[in-house]
């Protein structure tokens, strides 16, 4: 992840919002959350980051129901 590009700032505030909610956070939600953190942000873009996550950090992120991120490091919790 590069803080230097928009898809890593998008996937760095992701992350750090998922560990501060371990319950984890539904997919509106945590693209408001995104956004409300940098309003310059594209919410296309913000989309398209949300949705890969599972699927770009599977050792990271899982969906335990459609629509729920969460951490992996949460999932016995």
């Amino acid at each position: 992840m590069n803080p230097n590009t928009i898809t890593g700032r998008i996937t760095i505030a992701a992350l750090e919002l998922l560990e501060r909610h371990p319950e984890g956070l539904r997919w509106a939600e945590l693209q408001r959350l995104i956004k409300a953190s940098d309003p310059s942000l594209h919410p296309k873009t913000v989309n398209g980051c949300v949705w890969k996550l599972v699927e770009k950090f599977p050792d990271r992120v899982y969906k335990p129901e459609k629509g729920l991120f969460r951490l992996v490091k949460y999932k016995n919790t």
